[in-house]
C-alpha cells in the first residue's frame, strides 16, 4: 500500500529494478515476490501493436494483462474517455505522438484495476494538464491502499506523491526512507560531486602552463 519513488543518477538501476519487479529481467541473485495484479508503464510503446488502432490495443493491452474481453468491454469507455483521445482512438497508433502514447498507456494502466502500478517516467513527457490528471489518480490509488512505485527525475514530484523514497547509485541502495529525507540525501550527494568536480578545475588553471 505504499507509494514509492526511486531515484538517482542516469545509469544508477532505476529502470533495471523495474524490470525485474514485473519479470521482464531475471535477477542474477536474490528472488522477487509479487503479490497482486500488476499494471506497468515501462516504455512508450510498450504493450502496444504499431500497426493496430489505439481502440484495439486497449483489448491488446487487456488481455497482457489477464482481463477478458467482457471485462475490457466495461471499461472501455472509461479508458478511452480519460485518455481524451476520442477523435484519434480509432487510428493506428503508429500515428501517435509520444505524449498520446503516454495518455493512452496511463489510461489502460489505471482503468484495470491493477493492485501494483509501475511507472518508468513516461509522465514527463504529458502536457501539464494531462501529468495533472495523473497524479489526482495516483493520489486515489493511494488512498484506495493501492501499490504505486515509480521511477522519476522530478524530484517534485516524488516530493509531493511517494510517502516513501529509494535512492539508487551502481544499482545499489544508497537510501530508503521518507522522501523528503532521501531526496536531501540525494541532492547533497550531487552537491559534493559538483564541489569536487569545480575544485578540480581551480587547481587546473591554478597549475598555470
Amino acid at each position: 500500500g505504499e507509494t514509492v519513488a526511486v531515484i538517482g543518477k542516469n545509469g544508477s538501476g532505476k529502470s533495471t529494478l523495474l524490470r525485474i519487479i514485473c519479470k521482464v529481467y531475471r535477477p542474477t541473485c536474490g528472488t522477487v515476490e509479487v503479490h497482486g495484479r500488476m499494471s506497468t508503464m515501462l516504455a512508450l510503446a510498450a504493450g502496444f501493436h504499431p500497426e493496430l488502432t489505439g481502440r484495439e490495443n486497449i483489448y491488446f493491452n487487456g488481455a497482457i494483462l489477464g482481463l477478458t474481453a467482457a471485462d475490457l468491454r466495461d471499461r472501455i469507455d472509461r479508458i478511452i474517455d480519460f485518455s481524451e483521445l476520442n477523435e484519434f482512438i480509432d487510428s493506428p497508433v503508429k500515428t501517435y505522438s509520444d505524449g498520446m502514447l503516454m495518455r493512452l498507456g496511463f489510461s489502460i494502466a489505471v482503468e484495470t484495476d491493477p493492485d501494483i502500478l509501475l511507472i518508468d517516467e513516461v509522465l514527463a513527457v504529458g502536457d501539464a494538464e494531462f501529468q495533472e490528471k495523473c497524479y489526482d489518480r495516483i493520489e486515489a490509488f493511494k488512498r484506495a491502499g493501492r501499490t504505486i512505485v515509480f521511477v522519476t527525475h522530478d524530484l517534485d514530484s516524488a516530493a509531493k506523491v511517494a510517502s516513501r523514497g529509494i535512492w539508487l547509485s551502481a544499482g545499489e541502495v544508497r537510501a530508503d526512507g521518507e522522501t523528503a529525507q532521501v531526496i536531501a540525501q540525494y541532492l547533497d550527494s550531487l552537491a559534493h560531486i559538483h564541489e569536487s568536480g569545480q575544485e578540480g578545475i581551480a587547481r587546473l588553471h591554478s597549475g598555470g602552463g
